[in-house]
């Protein structure tokens, strides 16, 4: 977000006057409670944050209770307070056997303002092969959520969702929508070092518990029962100040393609040069963990485009090749279809909505389905190839896009 500021600011959209100005008429209208998390996010101008890094010293471990290499279930309960800066979900995604793609995510509060009470959310994203499509959200009080501390236990109004890392039951209900799914872990548990990416003094930390998984169920739509299976997958994600503060945009996408499993990410920090950013990639083979030493990873981009509702540079194909000097493997995530865009200032109350657009805050979610191929190659000659044809990837963008008809592909090795 840090980039969106010096953007903003170097056009005379935003400017310390302008900030002050703005704070002063707020107080006076007795409503800076409400709107001061748009305020900060544009007028925030302390300079980019230090290089970020993904925490795995011993002393990390130590002052966070964690084991290198074992996950327990106490990591998948709630791991904030609920307080002030602080955010956290749960997120799951399923891919039936007819290709229909189902995401489901239980949030503490609305990431875009942490700063602000509990707003526990519950929000449904079923999209079918067909391009039809069946999105829902659902909002409680705070008196209305329940989250254990020492296992993945979440309760928001009658959705809900528990599990121990290994077996998770989901139930989630809206008006005229039920869904009850279970999913069992078939790839053990992973996080990359300790799971926190760390930004100074702040922190973003993501767990997954479920890397793949075998999913069955039933969705109950208007009344029709439909029974379900195929492949899910299931991660947990918090943190202690808001994401646009540290982070511009990423990109992150999982697959199940013949015996492997991968889950890949490219973070890129605010304020940062791109050869900041910090890649996550993990690969298993038949359960087995395989590969998880991001250093040894190259991330390219092909075909980068302006995605003309959201202004973003989106990239048909993000490439994450892998060589250790005795093994290499290539996985290319390529887009397909666009399942969801969100402009996040959509996703703020009116007044807060409106003044971040004066702001000039534009951040934008997007999500995709497309063929996923996994290559193992000899130098570069492929020796195998397998595909999943409807993997599941994103695209989060909190800072401004480049002012140019199109991003230049980017290429980076570690």
């Amino acid at each position: 977000m840090r980039r969106a500021v010096t953007d903003a600011r170097s056009s005379g959209l935003v400017g310390k006057r302008w900030c002050v100005i703005l704070l002063l008429a707020m107080k006076r209208l007795s409503i800076l409670a409400a709107v001061l998390p748009c305020v900060l996010l544009a007028c925030a101008s302390q300079g980019p944050p230090p290089a970020s890094f993904m925490a795995a010293g011993p002393e990390a471990y130590q002052a966070l209770g964690l084991s290198p290499g074992i996950v327990e279930p106490w990591e998948d309960g709630m791991r904030t307070t609920g307080g002030r800066g602080s955010y956290e979900w749960w997120y799951f995604d399923f891919t039936f056997t007819d290709r229909t793609t189902l995401v489901i995510a239980y949030y503490t509060k609305n990431v875009i303002n942490p700063d602000g009470p509990l707003e526990p959310t519950v929000t449904f994203a079923l999209d079918r092969p067909n391009g039809s499509s069946l999105h829902r959200s659902f909002t409680v009080r705070p008196g209305d959520f329940t989250a254990a501390k020492d296992r993945c236990d979440v309760r928001i109004g009658p959705s809900s969702a528990s599990g121990d890392l290994h077996d998770y039951l989901l139930h989630v209900q809206f008006e005229h929508v039920r869904a009850d799914l279970t999913l069992h872990g078939t790839v053990p548990p992973w996080r990359p070092g300790t799971g926190s990416l760390s930004f100074g003094n702040h922190h973003f930390a993501w767990l997954c518990s479920v890397p793949q998984g075998v999913v069955r169920g039933t969705l109950v739509i208007g009344g029709a029962t439909e029974h379900v299976s195929g492949v899910g997958y299931h991660d947990h994600n918090w943190g202690d100040t808001s994401m646009a503060d540290l982070i511009h945009h990423w990109y992150w996408g999982r697959a199940q393609a013949g015996p492997y499993t991968v889950i890949a990410s490219d973070i890129f920090p605010s304020g940062r040069p791109e050869s900041d950013a910090v890649a996550i990639f993990m690969l298993a083979r038949d359960g087995e963990l395989i590969v998880d030493d991001a250093s040894k990873v190259h991330v390219s981009f092909e075909d980068t485009r302006i995605d003309e509702p959201t202004g973003k540079p989106v990239a048909t194909a993000v490439v994450y090749d892998y060589d250790d000097g005795t093994t290499r493997f290539r996985v290319t995530f390529r887009r397909e279809t666009t399942l969801l865009r969100v402009k996040l200032v959509d996703v703020l109350p009116g007044l807060q909505a409106f003044l971040a657009r004066i702001a000039g805050f534009n951040g934008a979610y997007l999500r995709f389905t497309g063929p996923t191929t996994v290559e193992r190659l000899d130098g570069e000659t492929v020796v195998e190839s397998d595909t999943e044809q409807a993997a599941v990837w994103e695209l989060m963008y909190f800072g401004s896009a480049p002012a140019t008809p199109a991003a230049p592909p980017i290429a980076r090795g570690r």
